[in-house]
């Protein structure tokens, strides 16, 4: 996924919430495999959270403590997605480095 000297942003942060990258040119090595998988369940879990956080909106009785919930959990879902898309477009740019230059 990556072309010579390219980082893959991955997934997950390390230490003290630091990003992570992945040096490979081998797009179907085990640490690879395991980002894609892992940014297809964040992304599938991004998506239940809009439904889920629909719902909420939807009930007028929910509390602020439901509202609250649910602006943590997005949060941390658009984290998630910024970060996968951020990566995407890493990979992207990389593999098309004529696109974009005029």
């Amino acid at each position: 996924m990556t072309t010579r000297n390219e980082l893959r942003l991955l997934p997950w942060s390390g230490p003290d919430g630091k990003p992570c990258y992945l040096s490979t040119d081998d797009s179907g090595g085990y640490i690879s495999r395991l980002a894609d998988n892992i940014e297809a369940v964040q992304l599938g879990m991004a998506t239940d959270l809009v439904e889920q956080v629909s719902a909420v909106l939807r009930d007028r009785d929910a509390g602020p403590e439901d509202l609250h919930r649910m602006v943590t959990e997005l949060t941390g879902a658009l984290r998630d997605v910024l970060r996968v898309a951020t990566s995407r477009g890493h990979l992207l740019a990389a593999s098309n480095p004529s696109q974009g230059r005029s």
